[in-house]
């Protein structure tokens, strides 16, 4: 660490192979360190590049699968349903092709029933006001059968998802791919 006239030679260790660097000369002759490196960006990751998604194994898949669509059902009690696949598929979309597949079906599928619930609500009560009621009688039914429809597609994709079998629903529009 000194040279030939006895004076301290201050080098920075560096990996073999590459020339070292002396330190710069501070105020009154000491040695500064070098400057520290740039601060990571806000949002970078802190050791290393990207982290790459952990493989799921077939019976996560198959839980992650059924909790698309049961999660609607649990969702619906607060009257959005559409809420708990959009979680699935933003929580554990990127991990599983087949999970983020179920958890579009069953996301575009409470996207498509809640759209004809609105739409026929509104279309129910114009008819309503222009019959004087005698629609009622037509749309009140209709409506049941949406929701019994809602139901029974909606507990059968999530058994199949559950066996890990592909489920897509009918009258579904398909927005979310």
């Amino acid at each position: 660490m000194s040279d030939q006239e006895g004076t301290p030679n201050f080098e920075k260790p560096t990996p073999e192979g590459q020339p070292q660097q002396p330190y710069q000369q501070g105020a009154f002759g000491t040695p500064t360190p070098p400057p520290a490196p740039p601060a990571q960006p806000y949002g970078a990751p802190a050791y290393g590049g990207p982290q790459q998604p952990v493989p799921m194994s077939p019976d996560q898949e198959r839980m992650w699968g059924g909790a698309a669509h049961w999660s609607a059902l649990v969702a619906s009690v607060v009257a959005l349903a559409f809420l708990g696949p959009l979680v699935v598929m933003l929580a554990k979309g990127n991990d599983s092709p087949w999970v983020r597949r179920q958890a579009v079906e069953s996301l575009n599928f409470q996207l498509s029933m809640l759209i004809y619930g609105v739409v026929g609500s509104i279309v129910g009560v114009i008819l309503a006001l222009v019959t004087f009621g005698i629609a009622l009688i037509v749309l009140i039914p209709l409506g049941i059968a949406l929701g019994i429809a809602w139901l029974v597609f909606t507990i059968l994709a999530a058994i199949k998802a559950s066996n890990g079998e592909d489920y897509r629903y009918p009258l579904t529009m398909r927005m979310v791919s």
